[in-house]
């Protein structure tokens, strides 16, 4: 091959600078590939044990109401525990207690009548925990990669979290078929093992000297200071809300169970990081992007189009190819928040933004997950997903229309990006 198209090959593979430059970023990225696997073993199982003990679509969809006023209060005050004690012991605790928790899942789907409490109980306290160490696993990455690497960063962690959201669901649809829910769990036990043994070998990352304790006072300062930044602000909102209306996936066993293809369940679940994988491993352009706003804003849109098709088509294999384009839109969108997160806010922050930006990106698929299976309830499954399609689009162009500093974020001359990249300058 000549050089100038090697040259331009290489320009869209992932760039592996944080890989290559920070041990503990290969060790928290190696961590995080594991507990993903297995977490998305259970991802899969869980809604189809539930229905599988209930038979309804609202019963599914609870699942996402149980989830979500623990990760609200779990996610802000994990994010102020994040600028207060040392992240490492946080990621560590809490990957520990989560392991813990797919544990009783396992036990409860090895008893001879498996219980339904049981799963709600847990998919709270999972809820909880992750909205604890999310924040942390956020805020520790600016201090472990160097400033100029962050959105490649961003773009290898999203790969990380592709890989685990690919394989895991695959495996999952043909392990629920063959052998029933305990073997997912179980295999999600074994990854909690391997993962917790690799975060123990993080270096420590205290708090600053006078970092404050937890308190209101400090969420406050946080929202306050999120509320001041309006293109940070808009990052939240677009992303909530294209979740909250355009993410089913509380009722894709039923929609496969409609399309007459059951087989097609694990497939479902893994065709949207399907798509955001295929972004991934060709994002090696994004850090040559600087407009991250209308990346942001274009990303969303797109994401409900897709969504809207996947609920109108009756093909199958059309809309597995309507979920891949939606997770690759998604990862687009992805890139550029985490871009715009870690190249703008200041360390003493970072955790509590984390906070914040944990619920913009869980919240909406919970409450999306509880509007898509209520919908289905009330109407019919496919009206639920193309009308919430069709929806986050009208939704995301109001937004983009009101939100004009979100719009106009360039990161070569934004002043937060400059005094962050000074800062990083200085440290070094």
């Amino acid at each position: 091959m000549p050089d100038g198209d090697q040259s331009r090959s290489r320009a869209f593979l992932p760039d592996l600078a944080p890989w290559r430059s920070s041990r503990d970023f290969r060790l928290l990225w190696c961590s995080g590939v594991v507990t993903l696997f297995g977490s998305f073993l259970t991802f899969v199982a869980l809604p189809v044990q539930v229905k599988e003990l209930t038979g309804t679509a609202l019963a599914v969809g609870a699942v996402g109401a149980v989830e979500l006023v623990p990760l609200i209060i779990f996610g802000l005050y994990g994010g102020a525990l994040a600028d207060a004690a040392d992240r490492r012991k946080l990621i560590v605790y809490c990957e520990g207690a989560l392991g813990l928790l797919s544990a009783a899942l396992l036990v409860n789907a090895l008893l001879p009548h498996p219980a339904v409490w049981p799963l709600y109980v847990v998919a709270a306290l999972s809820s909880a925990l992750t909205g604890l160490q999310r924040p942390a696993i956020d805020a520790i990455v600016p201090r472990i990669v160097p400033h100029e690497q962050l959105t490649a960063a961003a773009a290898l962690n999203s790969l990380r979290w592709q890989l685990g959201a690919i394989a895991g669901p695959s495996l999952a649809g043909v392990l629920i078929a063959c052998s029933g829910t305990a073997w997912a769990y179980g295999i999600d036990v074994a990854s909690f093992v391997v993962s917790v043994a690799l975060s123990l070998g993080l270096r420590p990352s205290p708090a600053a000297h006078d970092a404050e304790r937890p308190s209101w006072r400090g969420l406050a300062e946080g929202a306050h200071y999120a509320w001041r930044r309006k293109e940070l602000l808009g990052t939240y909102v677009v992303d909530s809300v294209a979740m909250f209306f355009a993410f089913p996936t509380a009722v894709f066993p039923f929609l496969a169970d409609e399309l007459r293809a059951p087989w097609s369940l694990g497939l479902m679940y893994a065709a949207l990081p399907a798509g955001a994988l295929a972004v991934s491993v060709t994002s090696g352009w994004s850090s040559r992007v600087h407009r991250h706003g209308r990346m942001v804003v274009g990303a969303a849109a797109a994401w409900g189009v897709a969504m809207a098709a996947a609920g109108g088509i009756h093909n199958v294999w059309l809309v597995l190819l309507s979920l891949a384009f939606a997770g690759g839109c998604d990862q687009v969108s992805g890139i550029f928040r985490s871009a715009m997160w870690n190249q703008t806010i200041p360390d003493e922050l970072r955790g509590r933004l984390a906070g914040i930006e944990l619920l913009s990106y869980s919240v909406g698929p919970q409450l999306g997950q509880v509007r898509a299976g209520s919908m289905a309830a009330w109407t019919s499954v496919r009206t639920s997903v193309w009308s919430g399609g069709v929806a986050c689009v009208a939704a995301v162009g109001l937004l983009a229309a009101v939100l004009p500093k979100l719009m106009s974020y360039d990161a070569r001359t934004d002043g937060h990006v400059v005094l962050m990249r000074q800062a990083a300058a200085d440290s070094h």
